[in-house]
């Protein structure tokens, strides 16, 4: 008796080891489908509402490919509810994309007009030459007043190596850099300046991968992208609409 026991306590405890053995990890499809994309890394997939179709993002750029990476388009992605409510999941999934890439760029960079009491913060990427730049600034006092807390980067509409970046750079390289903008939009002439750690070609990127086309272009706290001027008045409307 003693000799069967012995022998099934030898074959009991192998078994009983592989039971308790933790399952092997599941391998992640997203490392196998980003590398049939060029570019892709496995972060910029995720899976959607749709079985075999994943979300592919660039900046805040978005379109999808099929689990086989063999289809690959873009649009809008909407989610039909009850009550004909349709949710526009890809514009949700955007402006998420906004918030956290507006939120890894370091304030210090960008040059702020703060009310007393902030109750709305906004981040405007702005040309010193445009037209409608020139007049939201020109009623900065209102905004400021009405709580609304400007965050301003640059976003020379010509791109790198024009008169516009230079005068950004000029802006940003400033000792007084809010006076410096200031006068610029006034259209008086700014001192040309350099700086080591100028910001110009980082932030202008980051206005391209926000999908920024023209300026102004407002980016709300929620990531919602605003192209153009909005009056004082109308932009506080609308961000109380967008916090309900």
């Amino acid at each position: 008796m003693k000799i069967l026991a012995v022998l099934l306590l030898a074959a009991w405890l192998p078994l009983q080891a592989v039971a308790q053995a933790p399952a092997p990890a599941k391998a992640d499809p997203r490392v196998e489908l980003a590398a049939k994309i060029p570019g892709a890394k496995p972060d910029d997939l995720r899976p959607t509402p749709l079985p075999g179709i994943y979300e592919l993002t660039h900046g805040a750029d978005i379109s999808y490919v099929s689990a086989d990476a063999k289809y690959i388009f873009s649009g809008e992605l909407y989610r039909v509810a009850e009550g004909g409510d349709f949710p526009n999941l890809t514009e949700v999934r955007r402006r998420e994309l906004r918030a956290k890439l507006v939120a890894d760029m370091p304030e210090s960079d960008m040059i702020v007009f703060a009310p007393k009491e902030t109750k709305y913060t906004i981040t405007v990427f702005t040309d010193v030459d445009c037209a409608w730049c020139r007049r939201l600034h020109s009623e900065m006092a209102e905004y400021n007043k009405l709580g609304v807390r400007v965050r301003y980067m640059a976003w020379p509409r010509s791109g790198p190596a024009t008169e516009a970046w230079t005068k950004a750079i000029g802006v940003w390289c400033a000792a007084n850099k809010p006076e410096a903008l200031t006068r610029a939009k006034r259209g008086e002439a700014v001192k040309p300046a350099s700086c080591a750690q100028n910001p110009v070609q980082k932030q202008w990127d980051l206005g391209r991968q926000l999908g920024v086309r023209g300026t102004p272009g407002l980016i709300l706290a929620d990531g919602e992208l605003v192209p153009g001027y909005l009056p004082p008045a109308e932009l506080v409307k609308h961000l109380q609409a967008s916090a309900k």
